[in-house]
C-alpha cells in the first residue's frame, strides 16, 4: 500500500518514496510532479502547505475536501465496524459550519494554535512528520485573534512552546509560555449558554463548532424531561448542561481532567440534579455498574474509547448511546464492539469543524439491536 499526501483521485503524478513500513507493509511518499491533474485541485491559500504539518488538504477545493473526508468515513466504518449502511440515517454528506470570513471559505476559523520553539527562540509551526520547526509569519487557518505575526516575531528563548487561545465571543486571548498549565480561563458562548474554560481544558477550536455538535447530539438523543444522563469524557459540561437544562432530570457529568472537571462544576452550578465525579471513566464504570441511565453521550479520546469501555457502557442498558468521535477509524472499531453487545449503529452526522486537513468530526447513535 502507498500513501502520498497533496494528491487527489483520477490524478497521474510523479512521486519519491520516502518511507517503508514495518516488513514492507506500506510505502509513504512525496509529490515530486504532477503530470495530470483533477478539477478539483486549486492552488493552495497558503505559501507553507506542503512544509507545515498542519494544513494536507489546501490544494482541493472545499467541496472536494469534504467528499474525500465522507468517503474516509463510509469506508472505515463499513471495514471495521462492518457497518450494514441500509439502516443508518446518514445523507453521506459532510455537513460545512458556516465559514468566519464568507470571501474566505475554510479559513481563519482556529482559535487555538500551539506554536513549538526552537533552539533559536523563534516561534513556528513543526514539518509534516518531524520536530523540525517551520518559521513562519502568516497561518491562513488561524482565527484572527491569534495574531501569528506578533507571536512568530517575537523571541522565546529557554521555551519550548508558546499556546494562544482564543475566544471570538469576549474578543480575548490567553498566551501560555512553555508547556506549564496555568488556571488563567476563557468564557465561550454555545447554546445558549456561557461556559468557562480553563488553560488546559478542552474546547472545540472552531468557533461554530460547540453549536453544530450539541445540535447534533440532542437531536440525535431526543431527549425527554427527567431522563438520567451519563456524560462520559464531558469536558467542561457542554453536552450535560445542555441536556439537564432542557429536561430537568438528573445529569452524571464523567471527567479524569481535574481543571476540565472544576470548570464543569461551575459550568453546572445552576443545574441541581447535576453531579461531576473527577475520575477516569474507567474508573467510574467500575463503580457505577449498577446504574441504568437513559442515555449516555461520550467524547472520548482521538484513539477512542475501546472495548472494555463500551461492553461497561452497553451493560447499563440505555435506550440511546450518543458517541462523538474525532477518529472515524476509532469509531468503526468502538461501532464493532458496540455491536457484539447488541446495539446497532442507527445514524451518523458528520461535520467538517476543521476545514484544509484531513480531520472530521462525526456523531453517532447507537440503539438496541
Amino acid at each position: 500500500m502507498l500513501f502520498v499526501r497533496h494528491v487527489l483521485p483520477g490524478e497521474h503524478v510523479r512521486v519519491r518514496v520516502s518511507e517503508e513500513g514495518p516488513k514492507g507493509r506500506y510505502l509513504r511518499a512525496e509529490l515530486v510532479e504532477v503530470l495530470d491533474s483533477s478539477p478539483d485541485r486549486v492552488e493552495p491559500p497558503c505559501p507553507y502547505a506542503g512544509t507545515c504539518g498542519g494544513c494536507d488538504f489546501q490544494h482541493a477545493t472545499v467541496g472536494a475536501q469534504r467528499g474525500l473526508k465522507a468517503a474516509v468515513v463510509r469506508e472505515q466504518l463499513t471495514r471495521l465496524g462492518k457497518v450494514d449502511w441500509s439502516g443508518v440515517d446518514w445523507s453521506g454528506d459532510v455537513a460545512p459550519v458556516p465559514d468566519i470570513d464568507p470571501e474566505q471559505p475554510g479559513l481563519r476559523w482556529r482559535t487555538r494554535v500551539r506554536f513549538a520553539v526552537d533552539d533559536e527562540g523563534r516561534a513556528g509551526l513543526l514539518r509534516h512528520r518531524s520536530h523540525d520547526v517551520v518559521a513562519i509569519d502568516e497561518c491562513v487557518i488561524a482565527h484572527p485573534l491569534v495574531d501569528v505575526p506578533e507571536i512568530t516575531s517575537t523571541r522565546w528563548p529557554g521555551v519550548d512552546e508558546v499556546s494562544v487561545t482564543t475566544s471570538p465571543e469576549d474578543d480575548e486571548r490567553a498566551v501560555q509560555v512553555g508547556q506549564a498549565r496555568g488556571r488563567e480561563s476563557l468564557r465561550r458562548r454555545a447554546a445558549g449558554r456561557w461556559w468557562q474554560v480553563s488553560s488546559g481544558g478542552f474546547w472545540q477550536v472552531h468557533p461554530m463548532a460547540a453549536d453544530a455538535l450539541v445540535d447534533a447530539v440532542m437531536e440525535l438523543a431526543a431527549p425527554q424531561p427527567d431522563e438520567h444522563l451519563v456524560d462520559l469524557y464531558a469536558g467542561v459540561g457542554l453536552f450535560a448542561g445542555v441536556w439537564g437544562s432542557r429536561t430537568g432530570g438528573r445529569v452524571d457529568v464523567v471527567e479524569g481532567h481535574r481543571t476540565a472537571a472544576t470548570d464543569a462544576e461551575v459550568n453546572l452550578s445552576d443545574l441541581p440534579l447535576a453531579q461531576v465525579h473527577a475520575v477516569a471513566v474507567e474508573h467510574y464504570l467500575a463503580k457505577a455498574a449498577k446504574l441504568s441511565p437513559d442515555v449516555v453521550v461520550l467524547d472520548p479520546p482521538r484513539m477512542g474509547a475501546k472495548r472494555p469501555v463500551v461492553e461497561a457502557v452497553a451493560a447499563w442498558r440505555p435506550r440511546a448511546v450518543v458517541y462523538v468521535a474525532c477518529d472515524p477509524a476509532a469509531l468503526g472499531r468502538d461501532v464493532a464492539y458496540f455491536a457484539e453487545a447488541g446495539y446497532r449503529l442507527s445514524a451518523l452526522r458528520a461535520f467538517d469543524l476543521f476545514p484544509m486537513t484531513h480531520h472530521i468530526e462525526c456523531v453517532a447513535l447507537l440503539v438496541l439491536s
